[in-house]
C-alpha cells in the first residue's frame, strides 16, 4: 500500500479567483434584482402568491438571515399593487340585541365618512329637539293640555263642593288631604259647635259626610287616569314634533347612502330608537320631577352642546370604524411583530364607570387580521407559537374563514360572564409563515390541519454551488448591499475576501452562503473597520480585520479551555508516543462561535467475550450516535479478524477527563485506531489528532466541523512550538471541505504541518504507527510485522486462551 501523502498548501484553501469580473470596486457593479440560489423558493411564492384558493398559504421555510421576509414581502407587495383596496368595516349598535354588535361593510373610504355623518347627526339632533320642544307652538300646545288637565280636576272638585253646600257641608283642604266639614253662615263650625248641635242634625251631618266622602274618594280616583291620558297626549305631543326633526336631519343621509342597503337599514332603526329615546338628547334642569325628567311632564329641556358634555347614551349611535382603507393604494401588505391571540383576532376592550368595568360595540379593537383582511399578513411562526391560543386562533379563522372577536375564556368556553358578542367578519387574506425547518416538519407531523392551511411550501436554500458565475453573481449581491446600506465601496480584493468568507461560512469550499444577513453584517463591521483607519474604499485587509475582531469577542472559552491543556490541567499530548492512546477532535458550538479541541480517548483490552465497553454509554454520557459508532467497531473487528474462531477480548474505550457527554460519530475511526493499538500493542504518535467516523467495512467517512477541528489541534500545536511532525488525520471526502484559516495554509507550505486524507482505517494506522498495516494474502494471513498481524495473532491468542479457560480442546 503506498504511503498517504500529507495535502499540499493549495489543497488546503480555495481563493477568489475571477478574471471574467473586470471591475475595481462594488460601484461599477450592478445591482441584483433577486437573491441568488432562491428559484426553488421563488417559483413556490410566485405560485402561492398568484393562486386564489382555500387553503394555499404560504410557509416560508429556511434558516435564519437567508432572506426568506424580504423576498417573501416583495413578491406580495408587488401582487398587492395591482387589486383594489379593500372594504372598510364598522360596528353598529344592534338595537335590538345590544350584546351582538353587527358588521358593516362599506366601500373604501366610506367607513370614516359615515362615523363623521353620525357624530353630525347627533349633535344637529341635539340642537334641533331641543329647540322644537321649546318653540313657542309646541309650548302653547302643551299649556293647553295642561289647562285641560287643572280643569278637569277643578270641574270634579267644584261639583263636589257644590254638591256639599247644599248639604250643609263645605271641602276644605287640609294637611291630611281633602275633607268634609259642616257649615254654616258661611262659617265652618267648629268641634264644640258642632257637638252643640242637635243630636240628630249631627247624625244627619254625619252620614251626609259619610256619603260626599264616597263620591270623594271616586272622584280622586279618576286623577291617575287623567294623568295617564295627560302622559300620552304629551308624549303624542312630543312625538308629532321631534318626528319631524328627527325625519328632517335623517332624510338627507338616507337620500347620500341610497346605494348602501345596510346603511339604510341601520339609518331607519336609529330614526327609531331616536323616537323612543328623546330624553337623552336633552338635558333635565334641576329641580325637574321625576315624571319631567322622564320626559312625560311638561318641562323646558336644554340642548348639550359639545362632545365633551355629550351624554355618555348617545355613544349607541355612534360608528366603530374597525377598517378605514381610505388611504390604501392597492391591497393591504401586514407584518405583525407580536402575533399574541388578542394582536390577532382583535378584543373588546373595558372602561371604567361609576367603579365598575362596562363595555359597548365602540370599545371593540381590530386585529391584525382585520387591517390584513382583503390582502396579505407575514408572521414569524416561531413568534406565533409561543403566543397562547395564537395558533389556534389563526386556524380558526383561515378554516371558517371569518374573523369571530372573542376572550381566550370565552374560545376555551371557561367563562360565563355576560360579554359582547360581535358579529363575525368574512376573512379573506393570504397568510405567510416565516419560520425554519424544523418547526414545518414538526407541524406537518403533529398537527393534522397544518397540511389543510399551509399548501405552499417555499423551501430556502442555505447554499449554492461556488462557480464563476455563482462568484459573479455574489459580487453583485455585495454591490447591492453596499449600495442599499449606503456602505463605502469594497475593491476586488475586499469582494474576493468576504467571498472567502461565505465558503468558510458553510464549511464547504465549493459551495457559499446564502444567508444574506451574515453577510451584511460582515459587510457593516467591515464598513466600521474601515472608517476606523481613515479608508475610502475597504479592502480585503478590512474585511480580515473585522473577521478577526469577530472571533476576538467570542473565543473568551476557547482561550480558557486551551490555557487548561497548555498547563497540564487537562491532558492532551502533541508528542512522543503511546500505546492504546490517541488525540480525538470534537467541535464545540457556543451561540454563533465554533471552534475545535483535541481529548485524549484511551483503549484498553483484555480476555473476554467479544465486548466493546463504550464508558460514556454505561454512565449514560453518550448520545445515540456515538454509541452507534462505538458498536460498528465489535462488527468491525469481529469481520476482519476473528472469522475462524470467537472474539474473545473485552476493551473499554473512553473519552478522558470528558464531563460534559459526547454525541456523533466523528471519534468512532478514532477510536478504532486507539482499540487496534492497544490489541497490536503498537504505539500511536501523539503528534497527530483524527477525526473521521468509520462504517463496517473500514472506510472513513466524513464528517462536520473539519476546518474547526484542524485549526483547534493547530492552535494547541502552535502554541506548544510546532515541530514538523504535527498534523491531522482528516477523511479524504472532507478535502473539499477545507477552507483553513491563513496561518495553517503557512504551516503546511512551511513543512511544520500537516493534514493527512484517509479513506480507509488501514491508511489512518500506517500515518500514526508508522508500520505497514499489511494486506491479506489468498489465505486470509497478514505479513509478519503488520499492524494487522499483530492484530490478528494477538486475538487468536486471546481465543485459545479463551478455549483453554473454558475446558475446550487444544487445536
Amino acid at each position: 500500500m503506498s504511503p498517504v501523502k500529507p495535502l499540499s498548501p493549495d489543497q488546503l484553501y480555495t481563493p477568489f479567483v475571477l478574471d471574467e469580473a473586470d471591475f475595481t470596486t462594488t460601484d461599477e457593479l450592478t445591482e441584483l434584482a433577486d437573491p441568488i440560489g432562491q428559484e426553488r423558493a421563488i417559483e413556490a411564492l410566485q405560485f402561492g402568491v398568484g393562486i386564489d384558493r382555500h387553503g394555499y398559504n404560504i410557509f416560508a421555510l429556511g434558516p435564519a438571515g437567508a432572506g426568506k421576509y424580504t423576498l417573501a414581502r416583495r413578491y406580495v407587495e408587488q401582487r398587492a399593487a395591482t387589486q383594489p383596496p379593500p372594504s372598510d368595516w364598522c360596528y353598529i349598535n344592534n338595537f335590538e340585541q345590544p350584546y351582538k354588535p353587527l358588521a358593516l361593510q362599506l366601500p373604501p373610504g366610506m367607513g370614516k365618512t359615515l362615523h363623521a355623518d353620525m357624530e353630525h347627526l347627533i349633535d344637529e339632533l341635539q340642537t334641533g329637539l331641543s329647540a322644537a320642544l321649546e318653540s313657542d307652538e309646541y309650548q302653547t300646545r302643551l299649556q293647553v293640555l295642561e289647562s285641560e288637565f287643572r280643569e278637569r280636576q277643578q270641574t270634579s272638585l267644584q261639583a263636589l263642593q257644590d254638591n256639599a253646600q247644599e248639604r250643609g257641608l263645605t271641602l276644605l283642604r287640609t294637611p291630611a288631604g281633602l275633607v268634609f266639614a259642616p257649615f254654616k253662615d258661611g262659617n265652618v263650625l267648629s268641634p264644640e259647635d258642632f257637638q252643640k248641635l242637635p243630636e240628630e242634625e249631627r247624625k244627619h251631618l254625619e252620614a251626609e259626610v259619610e256619603d260626599l266622602q264616597k263620591s270623594l274618594q271616586s272622584a280622586l280616583q279618576q286623577a291617575p287616569r287623567w294623568e295617564r291620558e295627560l302622559r300620552v297626549k304629551v308624549r303624542e305631543l312630543r312625538r308629532e314634533v321631534t318626528d319631524f326633526v328627527i325625519n328632517d336631519v335623517t332624510n338627507d343621509l338616507l337620500a347620500k347612502y341610497t346605494e348602501q342597503p345596510a346603511v339604510i337599514k341601520y339609518l331607519q332603526a336609529v330614526r327609531a330608537d331616536v323616537s323612543g329615546h328623546l330624553q337623552d338628547f336633552l338635558k333635565t334642569p334641576e329641580g325637574a320631577s321625576e315624571t319631567e325628567a322622564e320626559g312625560e311632564a311638561p318641562s323646558a329641556p336644554s340642548a348639550i352642546n359639545g362632545n365633551s358634555q355629550r351624554n355618555p347614551a348617545l355613544r349607541r349611535y355612534q360608528v366603530n370604524v374597525l377598517v378605514d382603507c381610505s388611504d390604501a393604494q392597492g391591497a393591504p401588505v401586514l407584518y405583525e411583530i407580536n402575533p399574541s391571540y388578542l394582536n390577532l383576532v382583535g378584543r373588546v376592550e373595558q372602561m371604567a364607570q361609576m367603579g365598575a368595568l362596562v363595555t359597548d360595540f365602540t370599545l371593540i379593537k381590530p386585529g391584525v387580521l382585520h387591517r390584513a383582511n382583503g390582502g396579505y399578513l407575514l408572521l414569524d411562526a416561531r413568534k406565533l407559537l409561543m403566543q397562547p391560543n395564537a395558533w389556534e386562533g389563526l386556524k380558526r379563522a383561515l378554516e371558517f374563514g371569518e374573523i369571530r372577536i372573542e376572550s381566550p375564556l370565552q374560545m376555551m368556553s371557561l367563562t360565563s360572564t355576560v360579554s359582547l358578542e360581535p358579529e363575525p367578519i368574512p376573512l379573506d387574506v393570504k397568510v405567510i409563515l416565516l419560520g425554519d425547518r424544523m418547526l414545518y416538519y414538526m407541524l406537518a407531523q403533529a398537527d393534522p390541519d397544518f397540511d389543510e392551511l399551509f399548501k405552499v411550501a417555499a423551501d430556502f436554500s442555505e447554499v449554492i454551488t461556488r462557480d464563476p458565475e455563482s462568484q459573479l453573481q455574489y459580487a453583485r449581491l455585495i454591490a447591492t448591499i453596499v449600495q442599499s446600506q449606503k456602505l463605502r465601496p469594497f475593491d476586488k480584493s475586499a469582494v474576493g475576501r468576504v467571498i472567502e468568507q461565505s465558503a468558510r461560512m458553510v464549511g464547504d469550499s465549493e459551495k457559499l452562503s446564502t444567508r444574506v444577513q451574515m453577510i451584511v453584517d460582515l459587510l457593516e463591521e467591515t464598513d466600521h473597520w474601515a472608517a476606523e483607519a481613515g479608508a475610502q474604499v475597504a479592502t480585503a485587509a478590512h474585511v480580515q480585520k473585522a473577521i478577526d475582531a469577530k472571533i476576538r469577542r467570542s473565543d473568551r472559552a476557547r482561550e480558557m479551555m486551551q490555557e487548561q491543556v497548555l498547563r497540564q490541567t487537562i491532558l492532551v499530548d502533541t508528542e512522543g508516543e503511546r500505546v492504546g492512546q490517541i488525540n480525538g477532535l470534537a467541535v464545540l458550538q457556543l451561540g454563533n462561535f465554533a471552534f475545535g479541541r483535541a481529548s485524549r480517548i484511551t483503549a484498553t483490552v483484555r480476555l473476554g467475550k467479544g465486548d466493546v465497553i463504550d464508558i460514556e454509554r454505561e454512565v449514560a454520557m453518550s448520545g445515540p450516535s456515538h454509541s452507534k459508532g462505538v458498536l460498528i467497531l465489535s462488527s468491525y473487528l469481529g469481520a476482519r479478524y476473528a472469522q475462524k474462531h470467537p472474539l474473545s477480548l473485552s476493551a473499554s474505550l473512553v473519552f478522558e477527563q470528558s464531563y460534559g457527554g459526547v454525541d456523533g460519530d466523528s471519534a468512532s475511526s478514532t477510536e478504532l485506531y486507539a482499540l487496534l493499538s492497544a490489541i497490536a500493542d503498537v504505539p500511536i504518535k501523539q503528534s497527530l489528532a483524527v477525526t473521521g467516523s468509520v462504517n463496517q467495512h473500514g472506510e472513513v467517512q466524513a464528517i462536520g466541523g473539519v476546518n474547526e477541528k484542524i485549526e483547534g489541534f493547530f492552535d494547541l500545536c502552535n502554541a506548544r512550538g510546532l515541530t514538523g511532525g504535527q498534523g491531522v488525520l482528516i477523511p479524504a471526502s472532507n478535502v473539499k471541505h477545507l477552507m483553513l484559516r491563513q496561518d495553517v495554509v503557512e504551516a503546511v507550505a512551511a513543512d511544520q504541518f500537516h493534514i493527512y486524507p484517509i479513506e480507509t482505517i488501514d491508511q489512518g494506522i500506517e500515518v500514526l504507527t508508522g508500520i505497514e498495516a499489511g494486506k491479506a494474502n489468498t489465505k486470509g494471513q497478514y505479513p509478519k510485522g503488520s499492524v494487522n498481524r499483530l492484530v490478528a495473532d494477538r486475538l487468536a491468542e486471546f481465543a485459545k486462551l479463551r478455549r483453554e479457560f473454558d475446558g475446550g480442546s487444544k487445536e
